[in-house]
Order: C-alpha cells, then structure tokens, then sequence
C-alpha cells in the first residue's frame, strides 16, 4: 500500500500541529487512548523490538502523585491536561523478541550481550516509538504537549518501580486551547539541515 496523504492530513500532522500547553476541559476516553495504541504500534522498530511502555495518567491521585517530579514551569499545564503520558522504554525489551520477532529465533542474542548495548537500542527505538505516539494522536484528533522537564528517577521510581522500563519523556494530552497558543516558532531550512550525497 503505498500513496501520498492530502494536504489536510498533511496538515493536521504537521504543518499546522502545534506544541499545546493550555487545555480545554473536554475529556479523553480511555477507548481512545486503546484507539492511539493500536494505531501507533505499527512504527516500524528495529527487530521489531517494541520497547516503548506506557503510562497514561489520567485520575487526580495519579497527577497528584506525578506533580512532584515535574518541573515548576511545567505543573499547572500538566495538571490541567485531561491525560498526561509517560512514555518510557523497556531495557530488557529482548525477553520480547521470540514473540515479536519469531523468524530470526536468535534475536535475542542480538541485544542480550551488553546492558548498555540493550539500553542503547531500547531509547533510541522506543524514542522513535514516541514520535510515532504523538503522530497517532493527532491523525485521531487529539493534541500533544511533548516536554522533558521532569526528574526522571523520582518518575522512574513513582511509576516504573519494580519493572524494566525507564521513562524517556512525558507527552501531554488532549484538546488544546487555541486561544493559548502564541506565534509559531521556525524550523531550520532545508540547506542548513540536510544534504543530498
């Protein structure tokens, strides 16, 4: 299946997505939450690894215990978002792999033979998984607020104790209020980030 998306899609994506940290006291249903799943686990991985794990805040207790670990400029935002999510990654997403990637019965042994080997490719690829995460989210309606200022073992410790997993960043969700928003920063021009070889 191959084509290229239309200019509204294209849009919604990207061109006129933005960064949301004002939210609209509209709820967000967990089928949806399921919905932004099931659609952003076909990204492609390497190994189809899979390591992203996450958490969706969503209760009052749970913000209030994630409050803690967030960065003073990042609270109230983060508080009034209807779902804030932890996206982590899983450094021992291999014990996955005979499931997920049966055709190469090895492919354990491709990650398994070094922590810091294994944890590379678990943020890196569950990094991926995360950018795969927020373009679901607005192809399914819902705005994002992606950010990294929190303290990460006190996240790690609140919400991943116990496990394998890591958190990597927090993303926000929900309905932005266009209101809040101000001028849309630049990005770099293709010549000062890219090259043709």
């Amino acid at each position: 299946m191959s084509g290229k998306l239309g200019d509204e899609a294209l849009d919604v994506i990207f061109r006129e997505a933005r960064t949301h940290n004002a939210w609209q006291d509209k709820p967000v249903s967990d089928a949806l939450l399921k919905e932004l799943y099931e659609l952003m686990k076909w990204g492609p991985t390497s190994a189809n690894m899979s390591p992203a794990r996450i958490v969706f805040v969503t209760s009052k207790e749970a913000k209030e215990k994630l409050a803690p670990a967030l960065m003073e400029g990042n609270r109230a935002k983060t508080l009034q978002a209807p779902v804030t999510a932890i996206i982590g990654y899983d450094v021992k997403f291999y014990e996955r792999l005979p499931e997920l990637f049966p055709h190469a019965p090895d492919a354990k042994t491709w990650f398994n033979w070094s922590d810091e080997w294994a944890e590379m490719n678990a943020f890196r690829n569950g990094s991926l998984q995360g950018a795969y995460f927020m373009i679901a989210a607005r192809s399914l309606g819902l705005d994002c607020g992606p950010m990294s200022g929190f303290d990460m073992n006190k996240v790690n410790e609140l919400f991943f104790a116990g496990t394998n997993v890591k958190s990597n960043f927090l993303c926000n969700l929900g309905y932005g209020d266009p209101a809040a928003l101000f001028d849309r920063s630049p990005r770099l021009p293709f010549d000062d980030a890219c090259s043709i070889v």
